[in-house]
């Protein structure tokens, strides 16, 4: 089932499949901004990505003697949510972890993503509950993708209001894995601006940590911005397929990545993994932010 959130400005479509937002109508010029999922490309718009970000090493991870195997990004993005409240210019549902999900993940848990509309913002909200009765480890994010065309359109990145002068991004391993490799790529940027072409992600994703910039912006041909991706996280993702000239390009702010190549595979040791103790509560989000 679908759901519409709407105000004077945008008109934004989520599905209760993966809490997942399908489609954001901008108002003043009907434009459908978000990627519409043609599988010749990707078939997908923005999964959220739970509770794993990218890939575990060999697609599998270690915790307390036992092996799991889980493929990338988590399974939160195929399963169905509950809505649990929709008011106004609100949504919020509910995901809860269950007998397929123990299989491939140690850990019972509770996931709430909520939807807000403010204006020409779509504010995005998750809360991670660990119902365990011990440590709980996750990774959760983003991976909205926007319509655009790679030749034309450009990326300007800035940090806590000012443009970013350079950024480096860690690169995914060639081997087929989806894992990181030890290689960095660093780009000068041109006032914080950054060219977008297929020869960009002829290695996948760009990988950029360490809190390089907060707020990413898509730019059209013609200078104007579309879309202002806040990343409230220690990292996140530049990403478009590799190899098909695909006309979208996604921004995923996260909190966590994929495993680097040779990982032990211990879910305690992963880099930029999140921990929860015994009934504690995670809160995280970014907001979108259209033009």
């Amino acid at each position: 089932m679908q759901h519409i959130l709407e105000n004077d400005y945008l008109k934004v479509t989520v599905a209760e499949h993966g809490a997942e937002v399908r489609s954001i109508i901008r108002k003043k010029d009907n434009k459908e901004l978000m990627w519409q999922a043609d599988p010749a490309f990707w078939g997908r718009t923005s999964p959220v990505l739970f509770p794993l970000v990218g890939n575990y090493f060999e697609k599998k991870s270690v915790f307390a003697g036992k092996t799991y195997e889980m493929g990338q990004h988590g399974f939160a993005r195929d399963m169905e949510f509950s809505l649990v409240e929709k008011a106004g210019e609100k949504i919020l549902f509910e995901l809860k972890g269950d007998a397929s999900t123990h299989k491939k993940y140690p850990f019972s848990f509770v996931l709430k993503v909520g939807y807000e509309l403010l204006e020409s913002t779509l504010k995005v909200s998750w809360k991670v509950e660990n119902t365990n009765h011990e440590t709980m480890y996750f990774s959760i994010g983003a991976h909205p993708a926007f319509q655009c065309d790679l030749d034309s359109y450009t990326l300007r990145f800035e940090k806590e209001g000012k443009a970013v002068d350079k950024i480096a991004a860690n690169i995914i391993a060639s081997d087929g894995s989806g894992c990181l490799s030890d290689e960095v790529d660093h780009f000068a940027l041109n006032n914080g601006v950054l060219a977008m072409s297929d020869e960009l992600f002829a290695k996948d994703a760009l990988i950029v940590e360490d809190r390089q910039a907060d707020v990413v912006t898509l730019v059209d041909e013609n200078g104007a911005d579309v879309v202002s991706v806040t990343c409230p996280t220690e990292l996140f993702g530049i990403w478009s397929p590799v190899g098909k000239h695909a006309p979208f390009m996604c921004i995923e702010p996260w909190y966590g990545r994929c495993d680097r190549v040779g990982f032990s595979q211990k879910l305690e040791e992963r880099e930029y993994g999140n921990t929860l103790e015994a009934g504690e509560a995670f809160t995280g989000g970014y907001e979108m932010r259209f033009a």
